[in-house]
């Protein structure tokens, strides 16, 4: 057999072919491969990825290597950081790329290296997944960010770069559903508005704090009257129930929830 090369067998008892290296003490599989060849073939790269610093990123070509980008990012990275890492990332000084193609990466901040190092993360629709504990979690609620939450509205990357999940980088603007922050000749409003034939507006408030508890009064409001919708509930956390409930009872919302007769 080839160096680096052992055989296995499928449930069918078919015969197929698995790689590995052993570097600075570490085990690393590099995959199964349908010939004797080709796993031998992974097991030489493998051995130059972590040898040959005239190696990196931009060397890899789709067409000619036997290893997935993947698996090019944890080695180069344990070749020139002395960490492997099972995911594709690659470490800086203070934070880390997490790689999908050569080109296409993601950037987080260093504090987020073991959350990432044990988690793959996926693409679908546009969005970003983790799965954690048998759920697929939004990467963006990492960072207070709520699920229904619009780019450029309720929050926003600083630097313009929406690859970069730095902390720095990620302003929250809205906080709280059916709540956005405006400003009108230099001075800042909350206004907020709920799903009830079509976008209507609860009202405008000094604060983020009484827009939100605003919704959640006009919620409860079309729901007394027989409005099914299962309108969500904002939680504010910072406040104890005696202070919620004092600004619930004295914040106002708009007369025509108020005054709306119940359904039949």
């Amino acid at each position: 057999m080839l160096p680096g090369v052992y055989t296995a067998r499928k449930k069918n008892g078919e015969l197929y072919y698995r790689s590995s290296i052993t570097h600075c003490g570490k085990h690393i599989s590099l995959g199964s491969f349908p010939t004797e060849e080709t796993a031998s073939e992974a097991y030489t790269l493998a051995s130059r990825l972590l040898s040959d610093q005239s190696l990196t990123m931009d060397s890899f070509s789709e067409k000619d290597s036997v290893l997935p980008f993947s698996k090019w990012v944890t080695l180069l990275n344990f070749r020139d950081n002395g960490m492997y890492i099972r995911t594709p990332i690659y470490l800086q000084k203070r934070f880390f790329h997490y790689y999908f193609d050569r080109d296409d990466f993601l950037t987080f901040d260093i504090d987020d290296l073991f959350y990432f190092s044990t988690r793959s993360i996926s693409r679908r629709g546009g969005h970003l997944f983790v799965a954690d504990y048998g759920m697929q979690v939004n990467i963006l609620s990492r960072y207070g960010i709520k699920n229904y939450a619009v780019p450029g509205r309720d929050f926003r990357f600083v630097n313009g770069d929406n690859r970069d999940f730095r902390y720095e980088n990620i302003e929250i603007i809205n906080r709280y559903h059916g709540v956005a922050r405006k400003t009108k000749n230099g001075q800042v409003y909350y206004e907020t508005k709920i799903h009830w034939r079509g976008d209507f507006l609860v009202g405008r408030y000094q604060n983020e704090t009484e827009a939100a508890i605003a919704y959640n009064k006009a919620a409860s409001c079309l729901i007394t009257k027989g409005y099914k919708k299962e309108y969500p509930v904002n939680y504010i956390e910072e406040l104890s129930p005696a202070d919620y409930h004092t600004i619930y009872k004295k914040v106002t919302i708009s007369s025509r929830l108020r005054q709306l007769k119940p359904r039949q």
